[in-house]
């Protein structure tokens, strides 16, 4: 055989061997790959998978049509749940909050509660102090009285001021309120001599023996001042012409311990016969009874004590009016 024979020869065998290759590169031609695939593992041809399915019932191919939208379904709730997710973890460490859309009159719980607000008192009160010190500053101390046994109440603790702080005296309060008679004036205004002696062993931890005296004495001439001036509360009210003192002070040390007002009443009530009545003690009188409003101006009782004095100043006008009104009607009826 000659050379050119056997070059020949060679070149045909490794043409049949080797691959066509692409003009791009060395990629194989796919669709001959995948045709020799499926007739080695005994496929059928897409044109054969397309006559099968439209020889199957239509019952089959809507629940393969169910199956696949269902997962489809599945995979996006999936992803968007994860994103979900991711969102919630940026809103937390980011610290926003998150906003629920909910319809008009449902009410819905907040996930963020939002922190307690502190009120601000007078700077007597702190967060140390007695829960019923602090309870008494927000409910009593400064808010108008006009009940005659409770002002004849508030005077006697007013005098134990001298001994005793307004905790102690608040946590006593009940001891005090046995002793006398629950502050009935008229009862004790009758307490005899034994009677007096007999408070003197069971309240010697409270009040001496002068004190016992004076709240008994005080009593009777409470009594007296009624006739007077129709009730103890008339009385004291009228030395601020019926309308409390409204101070405007910001620093607790701005607030006096005494006034020429609580000097004038102090004045008047031992010319009466009054005892154990000197200006501290009738100011510390007039602040707790609320004749003076005394509360600091950043205090949040401060406003509402205010706001308590123009009801009860409303209420007289009211009152007030109703009586002109009577008073016309029945001139014109006899006109």
């Amino acid at each position: 055989m000659s050379v050119a024979t056997e070059l020949q020869s060679s070149t045909e065998t490794n043409s049949k061997a080797r691959a066509v290759f692409k003009p791009a590169g060395n990629g194989v031609r796919v669709s001959k790959l995948l045709e020799s695939k499926r007739v080695k593992e005994g496929l059928k041809k897409p044109q054969q998978t397309r006559r099968l399915a439209a020889r199957l019932p239509e019952s089959v191919l809507r629940s393969n049509v169910s199956v696949d939208s269902s997962c489809s379904s599945d995979s996006s709730y999936s992803v968007s749940s994860t994103k979900m997710e991711n969102f919630r973890r940026r809103i937390k460490r980011n610290g926003l909050k998150s906003v629920k859309v909910v319809p008009d009159g449902v009410e819905v719980p907040s996930l963020f509660p939002s922190p307690p607000v502190l009120l601000k008192r007078c700077d007597w009160i702190t967060p140390y102090s007695d829960p019923l010190y602090t309870s008494f500053h927000d409910e009593e101390w400064g808010v108008p009285v006009h009940d005659d046994r409770k002002l004849f109440e508030l005077l006697v603790l007013s005098e134990a001021l001298a001994e005793f702080s307004w905790p102690t005296i608040l946590n006593k309060r009940d001891v005090f309120r046995k002793l006398f008679e629950n502050f009935d004036v008229a009862a004790v205004a009758k307490f005899t001599e034994k009677k007096i002696m007999s408070l003197k062993t069971n309240g010697s931890m409270l009040l001496s023996e002068q004190k016992l005296r004076a709240v008994v004495e005080n009593a009777k001439q409470i009594l007296k001042l009624q006739q007077e001036f129709g009730s103890f509360s008339n009385y004291c009210w009228s030395f601020v012409n019926h309308k409390p003192i409204r101070n405007v002070f910001r620093y607790a040390r701005q607030v006096p311990v005494k006034t020429p007002k609580a000097e004038t009443m102090s004045k008047d009530l031992m010319h009466r016969g009054f005892r154990c009545v000197g200006p501290t003690v009738v100011y510390s009188f007039m602040q707790v009874a609320g004749i003076v409003n005394d509360h600091l101006l950043t205090c949040f009782r401060y406003q509402e004590c205010n706001t308590n004095i123009r009801k009860d100043f409303n209420a007289e006008i009211g009152d007030t009016e109703i009586l002109a009104r009577t008073l016309e009607t029945a001139c014109l009826s006899h006109i």
